[in-house]
């Protein structure tokens, strides 16, 4: 027989039964299927079943019967040249199915079929060894056709047929449609639409830099076990430096490495950015003034690079996912949930309670403790810049998860709300609600959860939690001001390379308008009122809100809020509380509300007197005041004993 040909190269040729949606579930057929939840629908690349045995949504498509009659077929709609296919078995915690071989079949209309042939014999391509590893098949010859049917021929003997598939192949150009020969290009901005692995990355970030300079700073924040930098590209009409009142935003991708999507669409972010602010685009020129941005697009570089050398249709679904290390990043961070809630339940008096800002347990930050060096790296950022909002950008599904991600009595699933539930709610919906498929009511679920029911949006704890483990949004919102939800941007994790255009274009719009919440709420700066001086660490109490923050180091805060109003007091030590009314209004803009806070008369004395300056007047007066005062209750608590 002929030497077999070279596989594919699926970065060059378009999909068809991924999880990208491109394929509705009624181009999809099948000889047989045993329920609804393992139909032909159910037989798409990667695809993962529910939790309970019998779940309406299964992990393949699986035939009521064990011959060799059985088959699934893909209408592409078009005449197609078909060049391979790749095959799973079924995704299940408590089945072990799959296909070890299966032939092809190709069909113009569904009536008369021809079988791919190896040289003069009828070809038999091979399938699974395991479930979950992706076999590629290519054809020994390309071949045109609209229908395609992949039909098995032996399984796993104590199993029964059920199999995942990607079907490969171009559509063919219509030669009496000349406009078909223009594919749609799935967007219009002229942007790097590829995916890049380490070293294309860091030279796609050194072009937009170039191209920018006066708005843009690349910077490392860390290593990956492996040595690979950390890089963060900051856009701000100034930068490298924080500037009062102007707010910190930061977008993180790649934390699991394969769920790359989030990468590239972090890089084309910057290179839009850059690329309207040249061509005087005013939304983005008022963000670039008044914001001060930071894009981290891969945390886990190690990770990305295995699932790129595999490439998108073979990496599966796992591949990558974790540090060199093995660790799972998204569970690698302190759990300062169950230190919050212990404390709640144990101390009697609910004064000396604090909500925000928890410090880190010293067995965490110990040499010895299972904690990556990439999450160390973001953890060191977050404390070293004031961030107020951001987005951990994930894969492989299709909604917007809010805090909090754990839950609080080790429930495997039970809503968990944040004291800032109704605004978390609300960056949710900025950003579900302006996604392109997200928002678009005829898409079908992803995988075992329908979405579309909750409006897009989730609390973390109510979808799924890690007992003892803890997720970066639910630790940025303790232990620092920052709030954060996590983006599930796509249902496939690795989508193909022609998928990427289409993907920014879903995904543009709510990539500005998330930003675009880091202006809404109150801010202000609060001062020493004699000296003028920027009081840092004041903490911020909004009333009926349990959940304060906290002043950066030259004294100015952001509070995100919905419209409304608000009392909010403002304590520093060594300073009397102030209270204030501030009024948040539908404008995508924040309200001012500066505090001027009067030392106490102990914290103004010990001040003098460590200058050696001369004590006023007024001090004298009102250290004299407290002293009478003092000797009041002192004599008052006397007589009470008498």
């Amino acid at each position: 027989p002929p030497p077999p040909p070279p596989p594919p190269d699926t970065k060059k040729v378009q999909i068809f039964v991924a999880c990208s949606l491109r394929v509705k579930d009624d181009q999809i057929r099948a000889s047989s299927y045993q329920r609804r939840g393992l139909g032909p629908h159910r037989g798409r690349l990667n695809i993962q079943s529910g939790i309970e045995d019998g779940d309406i949504y299964d992990g393949a498509w699986c035939a009521q019967y064990k011959d060799k009659k059985q088959w699934l077929q893909v209408d592409a709609g078009k005449p197609t040249r078909f060049t391979g296919v790749i095959l799973q078995g079924r995704n299940s915690i408590w089945s072990f199915d799959l296909v070890h071989t299966y032939k092809v079949q190709l069909s113009n209309d569904t009536i008369s079929w021809k079988s791919c042939m190896n040289g003069s014999e009828e070809a038999v391509f091979e399938g699974n060894q395991d479930p979950e590893t992706p076999v590629l098949a290519a054809f020994p010859e390309s071949a045109v056709a609209r229908y395609i049917r992949i039909n098995p021929q032996t399984w796993y003997e104590n199993g029964t047929i059920c199999l995942r598939a990607e079907v490969l192949g171009c559509a063919v150009p219509d030669p009496n449609n000349i406009h078909s020969w223009q594919e749609d290009e799935g967007s219009k901005d002229k942007l790097d639409f590829r995916h890049h692995n380490y070293k294309e990355m860091r030279k796609l970030m050194k072009s937009v830099h170039e191209a920018c300079p006066d708005i843009t700073r690349i910077y490392s924040i860390g290593k990956s076990y492996m040595g690979l930098k950390l890089y963060v590209m900051e856009i701000s009409d100034n930068p490298g430096k924080h500037e009062l009142g102007e707010p910190e935003f930061r977008y993180v991708a790649g934390m699991h490495g394969n769920e790359v999507l989030g990468r590239e669409l972090l890089l084309n972010l910057m290179e839009h950015m850059c690329r309207e602010y040249k061509l005087g685009n005013p939304r983005i020129i008022q963000l670039v003034k008044e914001t001060r941005v930071h894009l981290l697009p891969s945390m886990n570089p190690d990770g990305y690079e295995m699932a790129y050398k595999k490439g998108s249709e073979l990496s599966g679904w796992a591949l990558g996912r974790y540090s060199y290390e093995g660790i799972d990043m998204n569970h690698n961070f302190a759990d300062l949930n169950s230190i919050m809630w212990d404390a709640m339940e144990l101390e009697m008096d609910k004064s000396k309670l604090i909500n925000h800002h928890f410090p880190i347990p010293a067995q965490y930050t110990s040499k010895d403790a299972f904690v990556a060096s990439e999450t160390r790296a973001v953890i060191r950022w977050m404390q070293s810049i004031p961030f107020v909002l951001s987005a951990n950008l994930h894969g492989g599904e299709l909604v917007v998860v809010y805090p909090f991600d754990m839950t609080r009595d080790w429930a495997p699933r039970e809503l968990t709300p944040t004291p800032d539930d109704s605004f978390f709610r609300w960056l949710a919906t900025a950003y579900a609600s302006t996604n392109q498929v997200m928002s678009n009511p005829d898409r079908r679920p992803c995988h075992n959860e329908d979405f579309l029911r909750h409006n897009n949006i989730i609390n973390g704890a109510d979808w799924h939690t890690v007992p003892g483990s803890a997720c970066m949004n639910d630790f940025s919102y303790l232990h620092t001001n920052c709030f954060e939800v996590t983006v599930e941007l796509s249902c496939d994790k690795f989508p193909h390379a022609s998928e990427l255009p289409r993907e920014w274009e879903n995904n543009k719009e709510s990539l500005l308008v998330y930003m675009e919440q880091v202006h809404r709420g109150i801010k202000g700066v609060v001062r020493d009122k004699d000296t003028e001086a920027g009081i840092a660490d004041a903490v911020i109490k909004v009333d009926g809100i349990d959940h304060h923050i906290r002043s950066a180091f030259d004294g100015d805060y952001w509070r995100l809020l919905n419209p409304g109003d608000y009392e909010v007091t403002v304590s520093a030590e060594g300073y009397i509380p102030v209270t204030r009314s501030c009024g948040v209004h539908y404008e995508p803009y924040p309200t001012i509300c500066d505090f001027r806070l009067t030392k106490t008369a102990k914290h103004r004395l010990r001040g003098i007197l460590a200058r050696g300056g001369k004590i006023p007047k007024d001090l004298k007066l009102r250290l004299r005041q407290l002293r009478q005062q003092k000797t009041r209750k002192v004599r008052e608590r006397r007589q009470n004993r008498r």
